[in-house]
């Protein structure tokens, strides 16, 4: 022990308040008859005023019977703690900490072990303290003892902010700061601050930033976050002022990343269908070939689902693939799949903190109507150089980071690529000749001017190439940058400004024949502008309010010969133009400890422009070819269509004990860029199509009510939530639709309406050796298109399925930790087919036999069923080691199921046939090798 973190702990005991000391001196008088460890915690805390730090999973199966009356608080603690492994020490302050193996030793008598033969039963050594309800890691070097002694003095010393005033005068003042990692400087997210003896707290947001209205004089802060140490902070209030907080990684020896939330985000939080995920979680899901999955994982999620084992596009809660806004870093991916959809394009170890919205969408979100699925990268460390690498079956990446000027601006760059071929040609001779390849390269770079302004800079670039044993070779990419600067003008008021420019584009060459090379391509590039500001009015409201402006400019499709011999035809059809903007403001309104409420408004405007040449059709009548009766040219500039509308965003929540809450939410969406498809995964040849003339904004409601209730100190989160949610004006296809090239796209698709509905039940562990989630969707999703006038009648008029309604979905993702370097992941899947249309008879005509189909998605495809199994291998875990090491081992698709991706049938001799399509009809073994450094 270091002789200066000695003397700071001598000098925190011996000036530590005596009011703590007279507290932990108080007697104790308590009767428990095969009560849980917490009860024992609130009593004594509430008699004594102490304070218990401990970890929960080491006590949730603790039951203790134990009587004492008037008895001394180290007495209360030996008979309850007697031959169950655990151990306690009082600091100076009266904290009392609770360690397993071990007795805590930080200093003089002022810290009180248990009885001699106890402690020497259990074994010699130090033990460091841990807050409630974080796991408990063995110390593996003195340096890390250190950190935990100078938490120890932290925790005890008063911080004064502000200047005191001989006459203060009375109400609220305001602290702001950050809360941060104290090794890497990087933003803590979503961590809980809460203010001693009231029901007072705030949450920090994605920088690590908080604003807390709090009366002058002196408080006590409890800081909590999961994968970091539980904390606290003694701090006199005198007048405004910042205050940053430092927060240790609950194992510092480690850089894991690790997504922080608030322990009881789902209790105490006002947004309803919000999911958080902890970077942990998600490496320990077993996926295909054991590349770590975002969006894997997210589809374990209640209320989200995929209708193809080889895709990564999203159902959620009854809405089409199109109707997910995907953003990394403010900037939009529309297509976020890698290699046919077995990866998505998130380096999980650049990954900071991932945000689903399925319903109780804030205000500053617009332009798409199921969900937000937001996803921000990590800063870089601002202390000192680090990277990591890995390598696996399929892929492999490495990632640096590091500062560019100390503890003030860092850098961080992660890039990933693959090596697939081999498995190709591991497929029939038939396909011996097809070849597949993907990259992604994410940029980072953070600089803190001042205190008050800090830039951040971005970029992401994919790209993927494939042909499948044929001359055409399809490839595809993602272009994005970002900038974005944070700027604090006060405690209570903030603003962040981005702009940036995104772009999808797609190309599929067949270039091997001279005389029929041709290459097709498309586009769609968008630049945007953002501005928000948030402003802590007081402790009972928090605004939120600014703008957003995009400007879209697509090229549909361009149709060219490739090479002097080509004779191909050129086609080109014509560029769309729009800008969407918008407005809006919100409140977060806390209208007693108990109730809350967020309401808000954001008005967006869509403005289809030219040039453009619009078809013209006879009033009337449906839009077909035959009743097209010419076209209108606008100049470039005009607003050929502009469309507007208010959406509103409402949530409730009411408390009705510290552990239960239940909420309400409303919320209204307008969609005006639409993806046609004649899949129904995401596919790198969809086509993205704005509205204008013809094709007018998908608009829908939806309706949500909660339960939330937290068992066992929060440690077990159970919820259910019941939605129903309409939509307008959503696009589906006429039979035989042409989507490719086609200079009237408006002729072949449809206006429908749509419903949707379902219950989503949840219960999810986060800490302990076992954790994981359970969770059970019922869900419907169907469409109508009943309307003569607008194109074809479907099903006689009738509610037909979406061919995304799957009705029963399960998933169940179980993590043991065997010990500290091994674990094993389990990952079961269970949903109902999907729809699908067959033929079911056969017709003469025109001498041929032809097809006759069933109504409209009238029948489904088998249930999905499938297992998988990891094992996670780490190295050890000491500090002083240039390297640390871990496998990932496991088998995907475990039982080796067959299960259909589709169904189709074929025209053969005169007779139809019909197939069976497996994408992965084996046991699939994988191994995984992970370095950081």
């Amino acid at each position: 022990m270091h002789a200066k973190l000695l003397l700071a702990v001598l000098i925190a005991a011996v000036f530590a308040p005596r009011q703590a000391k007279a507290q932990a001196r108080r007697p104790v008088t308590i009767t428990l008859d095969s009560a849980r460890f917490d009860t024992l915690v609130q009593v004594v805390e509430h008699q004594t005023g102490v304070h218990f730090f401990y970890d929960a999973t080491q006590t949730d199966s603790l039951v203790l019977t134990l009587s004492a009356v008037n008895e001394s608080l180290e007495k209360v603690l030996t008979l309850a703690l007697n031959k169950t492994g655990l151990f306690f020490s009082i600091d100076a302050s009266g904290n009392v900490f609770i360690t397993k193996g071990y007795a805590l030793e930080l200093g003089p008598p002022a810290f009180q072990p248990m009885d001699t033969a106890a402690f020497a039963a259990a074994g010699k050594g130090a033990a460091k303290p841990h807050r409630v309800q974080e796991p408990f890691t063995e110390p593996t070097s003195n340096e890390e003892q250190d950190a935990t002694l100078r938490e120890a003095v932290i925790q005890a010393k008063l911080f004064v902010v502000g200047e005191k005033s001989e006459n203060p005068r009375p109400g609220t003042v305001t602290l702001a700061g950050y809360v941060r990692d104290a090794k890497t400087e990087e933003p803590v997210i979503g961590a809980s601050i809460v203010v001693d003896h009231s029901q007072t707290g705030v949450a920090t947001d994605q920088y690590g930033y908080y604003s807390l209205s709090l009366p002058r004089g002196r408080h006590v802060l409890y800081i909590q976050s999961i994968g970091m140490r539980d904390t606290r902070r003694q701090v006199q209030v005198n007048g405004e002022g910042r205050f940053n907080i430092e927060m240790q990684s609950q194992v510092i020896a480690l850089r894991n990343v690790v997504i922080s939330s608030e322990k009881a985000s789902n209790i105490r939080s006002l947004t309803m269908g919000l999911q958080r995920l902890d970077i942990k979680a998600i490496k320990q899901v077993p996926v295909v070939f054991g590349e770590a999955d975002i969006l894997r994982v997210v589809q374990t999620l209640p209320g989200v689902k995929t209708v193809g084992e080889a895709s990564t596009g999203l159902n959620v809660r009854g809405g089409s693939a199109d109707q997910n806004l995907i953003l990394l870093n403010d900037a939009t991916i529309y297509n976020p799949a890698h290699f046919f959809g077995l990866f998505s394009s998130f380096n999980p170890e650049l990954v900071k903190d991932v945000e689903l919205y399925k319903s109780s969408i804030p205000a500053q979100y617009g332009g798409r109507l199921s969900s937000v699925l937001d996803v921000s990268t990590r800063e870089g460390d601002k202390k000192e150089y680090a990277g990591s690498a890995g390598i696996g079956v399929l892929t492999s990446r490495l990632n640096l980071e590091g500062p560019l000027v100390k503890d003030k601006s860092s850098f961080i760059v992660g890039a990933r690529t693959t090596y697939a071929n081999w498995l190709l040609n591991l497929l029939p001779a038939q396909y011996k000749n097809s070849r597949a390849s993907f990259y992604d390269i994410n940029l980072g770079i953070t600089h803190e001017i001042n205190k008050r302004n800090t830039l951040f800079l971005t970029g992401y670039l994919s790209q993927d190439r494939f042909n499948l044993n044929s001359d055409t070779t399809y490839s595809y990419g993602n272009r994005n940058v970002s900038l974005k600067w944070k700027h604090i003008f006060s405690n209570k008021l903030n603003m962040e400004a981005a702009t940036g420019f995104d772009r999808y584009q797609y190309r599929i060459d067949a270039v091997n024949n001279p005389v029929t090379a041709s290459r097709l391509a498309f586009d769609v590039n968008q630049y945007y502008l953002k501005d928000q500001f948030k402003y802590y009015l007081s402790a009972k409201h928090t605004l939120a309010f600014g703008f957003q402006s995009i400007h879209y400019k697509l090229h549909p499709g361009t149709y060219t010969p490739v090479g002097s011999e080509s004779l191909t035809v050129a086609d080109t059809l014509q560029t769309e133009r729009a800008l969407e903007s918008a407005l809006f403001v919100s409140d977060d309104f806390k209208v007693t400890s108990a109730f809350s409420i967020e309401a808000g408004i954001r008005y967006s405007m869509f403005n289809f422009l030219g040039p453009s040449a619009v078809n013209d059709y006879a009033p009337g009548q449906p839009l077909t070819v035959g009743n097209m009766t010419g076209t209108t040219p606008y100049p470039s500039g005009k607003f050929i269509k502009t469309y507007s509308g208010p959406e509103y965003r409402v949530s409730a929540r009411y408390s009705l004990g510290e552990n239960t809450s239940i909420k309400a939410s409303f919320n209204t969406g307008r969609q005006y860029i639409h993806m046609l498809s004649n899949t129904t995964a995401m596919a790198p040849t969809d086509i993205w199509k704005l509205s204008d003339t013809h094709i007018q904004p998908t608009t829908g409601e939806q309706y949500s009510l909660g339960l939330y209730q937290n068992f066992a100190s929060n440690t077990i989160e159970t919820s259910v939530e019941v939605y129903y949610r309409t939509m307008d004006d959503y696009l589906d296809y006429k039979d035989g639709a042409v989507l490719v090239m086609n200079h009237h796209i408006e002729t072949d698709v449809m206006s429908t309406k749509g419903r949707a509905y379902g219950v989503e039940f949840l219960v999810r562990k986060q800490t302990g050796k076992l954790n994981g989630w359970l969770a059970y969707t019922y869900s419907r999703t169907q469409l109508r298109m009943n309307d003569p006038l607008a194109g074809e009648v479907i099903n006689g008029g009738n509610w037909y399925p979406a061919s995304y309604d799957e009705p029963h979905d399960v998933n169940l993702v179980g993590n043991y930790k065997v010990n500290h370097r091994f674990s094993v992941s389990l990952n079961t899947v269970y949903n109902t087919g999907r729809p699908i249309t067959l033929p079911i008879g056969v017709f003469y005509y025109a001498g041929a036999e032809r097809a006759l189909y069933s109504d409209r998605n009238a029948y489904r495809i088998p249930d999905y069923f499938r297992m998988d199994l990891a094992m996670n291998i780490e190295g050890n875990h000491k500090i002083h080691q240039k390297t640390h090491n871990s496998w990932t081992i496991g088998v995907y698709n475990l039982t080796g199921r067959q299960n259909p991706y589709s169904v189709y049938f074929v025209s053969q001799n005169g007779v139809v046939n019909g197939y069976k399509l497996s994408i992965f009809g084996s046991a699939i073994p994988y191994i995984n090798f992970n370095i950081r450094f």
